[in-house]
């Protein structure tokens, strides 16, 4: 199967890199990543993983402008291998002539759940607020869902994508584990989100 060509990857490769340039790029995303684990990601400053990193502040500037990006960068390959399966992968997450868009809805659904469980602390140090909304992985999330809307019939494709992709927000993830609602009510509730927006149950 052939790539689409309105599904870019978020991000395209980065150029080969000296050995010092990958030991403290190395040396900075673990820092980050430990302290966005530990802590909310918000309260995490340069400064923080400058020193956890064991770096000055200058050489993590040079590489990372600010936190945000530093996120963006851990999730990275995360959401790509996510990418290709919705491109490239078995249905209902990838495509399939039997498949319709409220299946594959369903499936990007229970694919984001699990990104969001494993990888929240990093979402929210990337995805928060406007900053969302700017990422390239939001807008590849996008155009498959405005894709999905457009097989389904949808009259406003465009508007409807952004309120599909509302309830994958981390904030809200967040606030709905520690008040305790389980994994399986949020994908219950967002499976029957997608089937009750873009059609039945084949």
């Amino acid at each position: 199967m052939t790539r689409r060509p309105d599904l870019p990857l978020a991000e395209e490769p980065a150029p080969r890199e000296r050995a010092d340039a990958a030991r403290n790029r190395a040396r900075v995303l673990a820092a980050a990543e430990k302290l966005f684990a530990e802590r909310d990601p918000a309260s995490v400053t340069m400064d923080d993983i400058a020193k956890a990193a064991g770096i000055g502040r200058g050489t993590l500037y040079r590489r990372y402008p600010d936190r945000v990006s530093i996120a963006r960068a851990l999730l990275d390959e995360h959401e790509r291998a996510l990418q290709e399966k919705l491109m490239r992968g078995a249905p209902p997450l990838g495509p399939g002539e039997d498949v319709g868009p409220a299946d594959r809805l369903a499936a990007f659904y229970a694919a984001m759940i699990d990104l969001l469980e494993t990888h929240v602390h990093l979402l929210l140090g990337a995805e928060t607020g406007s900053a969302r909304y700017s990422t390239g992985a939001y807008g590849f999330w996008r155009l498959h869902v405005r894709h999905l809307a457009q097989q389904a019939g949808a009259a406003d494709a465009d508007t409807l994508a952004d309120l599909l992709l509302a309830p994958l927000a981390p904030e809200l993830y967040r606030y709905q584990r520690e008040n305790g609602t389980s994994l399986e009510r949020i994908s219950t509730g967002l499976a029957e989100l997608a089937h009750g927006t873009l059609g039945s149950r084949a």
